[in-house]
């Protein structure tokens, strides 16, 4: 789908009905595109001479893993959050991989529906999604973009949120196309088999947000300022990601063009007629190449090795450059992507990106958090809506990995020290880095065999 061509024709159907404020401009969603096909190995610069060498997508799976590594939560505290809970539990599940578009693409909607079944989620990329109103961070209205294609026929369904005064109004309109990009003209819902059970419009009470959990990047948008939406976890490495994939190329080609060959004259080689081809010595026809060596009247046998050397280190070292740049564009650690053994890199900015790395996935967190707690939320508004399950208290807890934010080793070896000279106890380093109660940890220091800080 055209992201960009898609969001000029839904301006275009809603400006018709009602005043908007845009809080998108056609220049987010260009990046938004943009983004997209980075991610999907297209990049606009891809082409027969220059390949991907999937570094969009190695940033962003790289950060969700960062972000969600252990991560523990749980909705509990009634029947209620039990109920919701079966449902959270499924969500944390594919979690990683939902973070990693949501890094790719900007942002990342988790969206509760009602089924058969009690809850369901569905998972919206950015690039299916179009912020149409923010409360200063909040989004106040916003539309969904469901397509099917069928025959020669594209199927859209617009499902446009909006909230006012605390009530929440849902309408559904869909249209029917035979050009890409393009919404075409308008059918009733119920007219199309898929959508036919759902309403054209519904108005609910008793909501201060919109029923979904939105996942933004916390980065800001050096492209777009004024955007109120997430940016690309790659968004400030664009150039340089486009230039590794131009060095990545020219390695590819420096490898094939020095490929080892021995140029052999025809004349060296058997014709067989049944094939109309010539028969290669071993059956290796990838070593020789057949040449035609007119050095008189008639061919003259003749065999020579092909073997130039390779150019290998300088490109290397090139090569290496970037990936420290993309790094540093990417909130990576040196050596996430980079040689980890190259010393170009002082101890001091090591330590430095190590932190930045840190900071970014802290921040990370956070909005993951807040996006979680809202889609908790939204599942609850739709099971006392529906009557799915008891009335009831929750909470939602979070126990994310303190390794992705902290030096641990670093921290355990400074913790070493304080119990040498007397800072602290024994007792207490056992019950922090073994996890034993007070008593645990008083009864095993009192045992000669125990006392040995591993």
């Amino acid at each position: 789908m055209n992201y960009t061509k898609m969001y000029q024709a839904l301006r275009k159907i809603l400006d018709k009905d009602e005043q908007i404020d845009y809080a998108m401009s056609n220049r987010t969603a260009a990046h938004i595109e943009l983004w997209s096909k980075m991610y999907e190995d297209m990049s606009p610069w891809i082409n027969k001479n220059i390949q991907s060498a999937g570094i969009a997508a190695t940033v962003s799976g790289e950060i969700a893993r960062l972000t969600v590594l252990e991560v523990k939560s749980e909705v509990s505290g009634s029947a209620k959050a039990a109920y919701i809970n079966k449902f959270y539990q499924k969500v944390l599940e594919k979690l990683r991989i939902q973070v990693e578009y949501a890094n790719a693409k900007g942002g990342l909607v988790f969206k509760p529906y009602v089924n058969a079944d009690g809850i369901s989620i569905q998972y919206i990329q950015a690039d299916n999604f179009f912020p149409l109103e923010f409360d200063t961070e909040t989004i106040t209205k916003c539309a969904f973009l469901d397509q099917f294609r069928k025959n020669n026929e594209i199927y859209s369904r617009v499902e446009i949120h909006s909230l006012k005064d605390g009530m929440l109004n849902i309408r559904n309109r869909a249209f029917v196309s035979k050009t890409e990009g393009m919404i075409g003209t308008e059918i009733p819902v119920g007219s199309v088999a898929r959508w036919s059970e759902l309403a054209q419009e519904i108005t609910f009470s008793g909501t201060d947000k919109l029923p979904f959990g939105y996942f933004r990047v916390p980065l800001g948008n050096n492209k777009d300022a004024n955007s109120p939406l997430g940016a690309s976890v790659f968004s400030r490495g664009v150039e340089h990601i486009q230039e590794a994939d131009n060095r990545y190329s020219q390695i590819n080609w420096e490898y094939g063009s020095k490929e080892t060959a021995i140029h052999i004259a025809q004349s060296l080689l058997k014709y067989r007629k049944d094939t109309d081809s010539f028969e290669y010595p071993a059956g290796k026809q990838r070593l020789y190449r057949a040449v035609e060596y007119n050095t008189g009247p008639v061919d003259k046998p003749f065999m020579e090795v092909f073997s130039p050397e390779i150019r290998d280190e300088s490109y290397f070292n090139g090569w290496n450059h970037l990936m420290r740049l993309i790094e540093f564009d990417c909130n990576l650690a040196y050596g996430t992507i980079s040689d980890p053994n190259n010393t170009d890199k002082t101890a001091e900015e090591i330590k430095a990106s190590k932190q930045r790395s840190y900071s970014f996935v802290q921040s990370c967190q956070t909005a993951l958090q807040h996006a979680l707690e809202d889609l908790v939320d939204a599942i609850s508004f739709w099971c006392d809506l529906y009557h799915l399950c008891p009335s009831g208290n929750y909470q939602t807890s979070f126990d994310w990995d303190d390794s992705i934010v902290t030096d641990v080793e670093s921290e355990r070896q400074s913790d070493r020290l304080d119990v040498a000279m007397g800072a602290m106890s024994l007792a207490e380093y056992r019950m922090k880095w073994y996890g034993e109660t007070e008593e645990q940890a008083k009864a095993a220091v009192q045992q000669p065999e125990d006392t040995v800080i591993e």
